[in-house]
């Protein structure tokens, strides 16, 4: 059961770390989008975005601080999805891939807060390196 539990987490994770680089790599290309999308787009906000990500995939990963990794990256994935993916505003055209991206997004803030209520309550989470911060 561990196995499947940290591959899972590998699974869950690799999304983020690739976020986060493609932030870091491309920073003038991730503020054009979330420019054109009306969300805060200064290249601070994309690096320090694209930091956070990577950190918080590498962390439930690795079993670092776990259960606060995944809160962070849930409450990411929740603020993207209404800040950047707002698909009710949009024209019909760019309707269907920005609802996409929204659902995705907040089915993926609820495995982050099943991680973190997982590793917060003491559940084996298939290995941490530094026990979790917050107790449940």
């Amino acid at each position: 059961m561990e196995v499947l539990v940290l591959i899972g987490r590998i699974l869950f994770s690799l999304i983020f770390i690739g976020a986060g680089i493609g932030h870091l790599a491309d920073p003038e290309g991730s503020a054009r989008y979330a420019e054109s999308r009306d969300a805060p787009s200064s290249g601070m906000v994309i690096r320090l975005s694209g930091v956070l990500i990577a950190a918080g995939g590498l962390g439930v990963i690795l079993g670092v601080w776990m259960d606060l990794a995944a809160l962070g990256l849930a409450v990411y994935c929740l603020l993207t999805a209404l800040m950047v993916h707002h698909f009710w505003t949009d024209e019909a055209s760019d309707l269907p891939l920005e609802m996409a991206m929204f659902m995705k997004n907040v089915s993926m803030a609820g495995a982050g807060l099943m991680i973190f209520a997982l590793s917060a309550g003491g559940v084996d989470m298939g290995g941490q390196l530094v026990a979790p911060l917050f107790s449940l």
